[in-house]
């Protein structure tokens, strides 16, 4: 089964977001009373069980493709699928309003070279909703990001416009970083900056695990309109304990979960977390189109 949500217009709406009407007044005073988006993070950590994941990997690479499927491109098709089914994980607060922002696009860095002088590039993945199985989505636009950047000389992305700006004067970058600021507060932050912004995606990623760094948290930003941030830690073995106390080791992974508390209640989040714990288990979901249903969720 498929759905697709209509949205009614709002004079209120932004051109990446539309605006959430009927909030109760608790929340639509949140954002006057409770201050910025750094002082309301909510700090989740969850250890994912890769047993079912491993298996669904080494299925998807029995063909031997050239660019091969990896646990980091089934997490962020995961993430994408809970996003686009438990839409207040996509909300965001400006100008003191709360948006269900319009698409789904998760940002995560990709090194030219594996090398740490070499240069760091944003990726933006965007979601489909009405396409193919996420998996391949994700599988397929890193690919292409990949091939692209570390085959280009030129640099790419938002890179393009920080390299212009970088050099002003420091009086007169202060005012920039300001009018900027209150763009976005009124929802006219130039579409052409945003759209390469990781901090105007719906979900930025860090894969710490793939450098060997272990941490639980990164903070969010009050920069932009990002109201969710993933670290993902190294896979590792961790044992598994049954009910008779006996146990098994299995391949894990910890996810560090920093999201603004104001978009939803714990309830939501709690809920949202067991959707991700799901398709860990059922990894298959992620073959099927982006927008199929997942019974009770």
């Amino acid at each position: 089964m498929q759905t697709t949500v209509q949205h009614k217009k709002n004079w209120r709406d932004r051109y990446d977001g539309w605006y959430v009407a009927g909030l109760d007044s608790m929340h639509v005073m949140m954002p006057f009373l409770f201050g910025e988006r750094t002082r309301n993070e909510a700090v989740m950590g969850e250890v994912f069980d890769l047993t079912e994941v491993d298996k669904y990997l080494q299925k998807k690479n029995a063909g031997n493709p050239d660019f091969k499927y990896t646990w980091f491109h089934f997490i962020v098709a995961a993430i994408a699928k809970c996003l686009l089914l438990r839409p207040k994980m996509n909300y965001f607060i400006s100008g003191h309003r709360f948006y269900e922002r319009k698409y789904i696009r998760i940002s995560f860095v990709v090194k030219r070279q594996l090398d740490e002088t070499a240069e760091e590039l944003q990726a933006n993945f965007l979601l489909d909703k009405e396409g193919q199985a996420p998996i391949e989505q994700v599988h397929d636009y890193v690919k292409a990001y990949v091939q692209k950047v570390r085959k280009e000389d030129k640099t790419v992305g938002i890179s393009n416009a920080l390299n212009v700006i970088k050099n002003l004067p420091r009086p007169l970058f202060r005012f920039l970083g300001w009018f900027l600021k209150r763009l976005e507060y009124h929802g006219l932050y130039p579409k052409g900056l945003a759209k390469d912004d990781p901090c105007y995606a719906s979900v930025f990623v860090t894969n710490l695990g793939s450098i060997k760094l272990h941490a639980d948290y990164h903070h969010l930003f009050d920069w932009g309109n990002n109201s969710f941030f993933i670290v993902i830690n190294e896979k590792e073995l961790t044992p598994i304990f049954k009910e008779d106390g006996s146990y098994e080791m299995h391949n894990t992974i910890k996810l560090g979960f920093t999201i603004d508390e104001r978009i939803a209640d714990g309830t939501y989040f709690a809920k949202s977390v067991r959707l991700i714990r799901h398709i860990f288990a059922h990894p298959e979901l992620l073959d099927e189109p982006a927008s199929t249903t997942i019974e009770d969720y």
